[in-house]
């Protein structure tokens, strides 16, 4: 698998960007409720978008960086699996669709 199929597969589709916009969406709520006011619950909702992947991810991050990466843990888990799980949406999205025919390319001459 080259960096391009890879590119495809976790970004360039349509349920993968969708997943990511979702991600994304709850991070930046997450982010202004915190700005704003004391967040509460809303901090949990990107870590279940983004479980079960986010959680041993997590677990291995504070397990590399000790007590002292606790909240980046969590930043870098919750990356980590939106990431992983938006590649296994692409590759599953890209088996259902079954196998891709290349169109001739033209001649130029």
């Amino acid at each position: 698998m080259n960096a391009r199929t890879l590119f495809r597969l976790t970004f360039a589709n349509a349920a993968s960007a969708v997943y990511l916009g979702l991600v994304g969406a709850s991070v930046v709520f997450e982010v202004v409720a915190a700005l704003f006011e004391d967040p509460g619950m809303v901090g949990i909702w990107p870590l279940l978008l983004t479980a079960p992947t986010s959680l041993p991810a997590t677990e291995g991050i504070e397990a590399l960086g000790g007590t002292a990466a606790s909240d980046w843990s969590l930043v870098g888990g919750v990356a980590i699996g939106a990431l992983v799980q938006s590649f296994a949406l692409g590759a599953t999205l890209e088996a259902l669709r079954g196998p891709r025919q290349e169109l001739p390319r033209p001649n130029r001459g």
